[in-house]
């Protein structure tokens, strides 16, 4: 499906892994967003982040989330431990991408009826809080054909992969190009900074551009920078900011 050509060109910024132990790694950086005014974010909310972070143990997270909210940011929710602690792989297509690519594959390995129950307890959290929630993003953007399934049963709007959003129930495929790091490592980020400034050329025209940072990225001067100096630079391009709903708000129905 093609982007809404009448839409101005935009981009999304998108902080992952939201927790209240990553907050810390982000707080300084949301600080100087909020310093350039008009930027709002979606945020991509873990309920219970590698089993030590319930939401429901952190109130003054969960208020800080909600002044966000009034901002004009977006909540989406973002797994709902964010690690794959499923039965071991059992082949080695799986092993590859549950224990050496990500340990974070958490809706990779899942069946329908796992995956249907993983997200109904990840919005009762957010319903819980009083939190409108539109999309789902699974940890890693893996997704097992069950999780799918079960996404086609919940009222959500949109999920999401690198490239592309899709508008649920049907799974509509919208053109979404996306940039991330991968900040582990001096020649990660060395590699990371190459790809990403070969897809800014890239994606010059592209209708819109995806901006997908992860708390790893804020332990480190050059990612982080690169992340301020980049958004500047779609700014001054003339591209509108927008939450992903927004977004998917102004593209033309299928």
């Amino acid at each position: 499906m093609a982007e809404n050509a009448s839409a101005p060109r935009s981009l999304m910024l998108v902080l992952h892994d939201i927790a209240p132990e990553t907050w810390p790694d982000y707080q300084p950086f949301v600080q100087a967003i909020d310093e350039m005014g008009g930027v709002p974010m979606t945020w991509l909310v873990v309920p219970d982040f590698h089993h030590r972070n319930p939401l429901h143990r952190s109130p003054t997270f969960c208020r800080l989330l909600e002044r966000r909210l009034a901002l004009g940011d977006e909540l989406a929710l973002h797994g709902f431990y964010h690690a794959d602690d499923g039965t071991p792989p059992r082949s080695p297509g799986a092993f590859f991408m549950r224990r050496i690519y990500t340990h974070e594959g958490e809706f990779y390995g899942l069946d329908q009826q796992q995956a249907l129950q993983r997200l109904e307890q990840g919005l009762a959290v957010f319903d819980r809080q009083g939190w409108p929630v539109a999309g789902f993003v699974a940890p890693a953007w893996l997704m097992s054909e069950g999780t799918r399934q079960a996404l086609r049963q919940l009222p959500l709007r949109y999920t999401s992969t690198p490239q592309h959003l899709y508008r649920l129930p049907d799974f509509t495929a919208i053109e979404a190009p996306g940039l991330v790091w991968s900040a582990r490592s001096a020649w990660r980020r060395g590699l990371s900074k190459m790809l990403c400034d070969w897809q800014c050329r890239r994606w010059r025209e592209a209708g819109t551009v995806r901006l997908g940072l992860h708390p790893v990225d804020m332990r480190h001067k050059a990612s982080r920078e690169y992340w301020l100096r980049t958004l500047r630079a779609l700014l001054a391009q003339g591209r509108v900011p927008l939450t992903k709903s927004a977004w998917l708000d102004g593209q033309a129905s299928a």
